[in-house]
């Protein structure tokens, strides 16, 4: 339903909700120390006043917290959700009464809604846009380079009722982007491999307080929630596959360890995999891994890592998870074809008979932390928001210098929000005596 607050034009499932959104966003603000510091110095200095900026993210009570920091930086939100299945209306709600936000999410969304709140982000005519897996970035570039039947239905027609000189300043207005999540980044790097990125992109999920923390312990734990949350079933004693040994799939295999189970990796690069054979895992090809899994989660960023093919050696009962980005990573299209279903048999499982055997597939194939849990936690979000707010601030400052690329954030301000954090959690480090920074500086000291 459409719903308006102190003016402004939103698109939230039900405003009666805001009273639990804002409960639940003020105790994960608890554990976000950073941002609160963050803004409260955006509050004095305003370091995103009379910008208009367009976030494409999932509508959490961390995201919130974001927003309102951002705000409180000056800046004219507008948000819109990056998965159909992560929003959380309350919080939605609460962005919309108590902040005045712009916020186009609703849980469950079909396909045509999400892209018609892409749409209304893009039509708030950002200066700076934020995403988490460059959709709003993905559909600014096919407007720029005119491949207008590449755009999802309710974002065309939009654009075919815009002047050619309007679809120019649209894409011509933004100084720049950040992204949150791998999958962004990924695609950022190939349109500027391809040289047609039109701005600078940050990629905020190269930066070591994201992806180090976020990526590995905020993943971890809550793609073992997610799945926990949906099954209920017993970890301890099953074999667990994890597709991918990224910061991703480090994490969640290491979740998954300590809950006692037998975890394999598969991989294709043979680096990670030799990290994750002397890690203690068991490498297989997936071919081999399909024949003796579980339960098997896929953290890769790639399309068709689990296919029909592996679906049909598996066991009986085996459960299929995502916790990468989009949901490509399990071939749903091959398996409507070859498979009887699905039956919805839990909130989050549909179950599909595939050659005298059943597989049940978890949340649509879509990031299970999000769909089926809460996401990361707080206290890891925490760092990763603030280096979305610190690089949003960058692109003001340095819009001018930044060049047609992608670009991470200064490495002195990650260790900031490292040193911000520590001190946070009550935790105390050594720094270099005068003769260490000497001797760390000098080629004439021998042994």
């Amino acid at each position: 339903m459409t719903t308006t607050a102190r003016a402004v034009a939103s698109d939230v499932k039900d405003l009666s909700l805001a009273a639990e959104g804002r409960r639940r966003t003020e105790w994960a603000e608890r554990s976000m120390p950073v941002l609160r510091l963050l803004r409260e110095r955006f509050t004095r200095e305003r370091p995103l006043a009379g910008r208009r900026l367009s976030a494409c993210l999932h509508v959490t009570t961390e995201t919130a917290n974001l927003a309102v920091t951002l705000q409180a930086g000056g800046a004219d939100v507008a948000l819109c959700g990056s998965n159909p299945l992560s929003t959380q209306d309350d919080v939605a709600a609460h962005l919309v009464k108590d902040h005045g936000i712009k916020v186009f999410a609703i849980k469950g969304e079909d396909h045509a809604t999400y892209y018609e709140h892409i749409r209304a982000a893009l039509a708030h005519r950002p200066d700076i846009t934020m995403d988490d897996g460059a959709d709003l970035v993905g559909a600014l570039h096919m407007i720029a380079l005119n491949r207008l039947d590449d755009l999802a239905p309710p974002v065309r027609r939009w654009v075919e009722s815009l002047s050619g000189a309007d679809r120019k300043a649209i894409v011509a207005g933004v100084a720049g982007s950040t992204e949150e999540t791998t999958t962004g980044v990924i695609r950022l790097k190939a349109m500027a491999r391809d040289g047609v990125l039109q701005f600078p992109g940050i990629a905020v999920n190269d930066c070591d307080t994201k992806h180090l923390f976020d990526n590995r312990y905020g993943t971890g734990q809550s793609t073992l929630d997610g799945i926990l949350r949906a099954t209920n079933l017993l970890v301890a004693g099953s074999t667990i596959v994890v597709a991918g040994y990224g910061w991703c799939g480090r994490g969640f295999a290491l979740r998954a360890r300590g809950a006692g189970a037998n975890v394999i990796v598969t991989e294709i690069d043979p680096l990670k995999a030799l990290e994750a054979q002397m890690d203690g895992y068991r490498v297989l090809p997936m071919a081999e891994a399909a024949r003796v899994g579980d339960v098997f989660v896929t953290l890769t960023g790639n399309t068709h890592v689990l296919r029909v093919e592996h679906m049909r050696a598996m066991k009986d009962g085996a459960v299929l998870a995502n916790s990468g980005h989009f949901n490509v990573e399990i071939d749903l299209d091959g398996l409507k074809q070859a498979a009887q279903g699905p039956t919805r048999v839990r909130e989050f499982v549909d179950e599909w008979r595939l050659g005298g055997k059943r597989v049940f597939v978890l949340a649509d194939g879509r990031l299970i932390n999000l769909a089926a849990a809460e996401g990361h936690p707080a206290s890891v979000m925490d760092m990763s928001f603030a280096n979305q707010a610190l690089a949003a601030e960058h692109v003001v400052q340095h819009a001018r210098e930044l060049t047609k690329d992608v670009h991470r954030i200064p490495r002195e301000l990650d260790a900031e929000i490292a040193r911000l954090k520590l001190a946070a959690m009550g935790v105390a480090i050594d720094t270099l005596t005068p003769e260490q920074q000497k001797y760390l500086a000098s080629w004439e000291m021998g042994t």
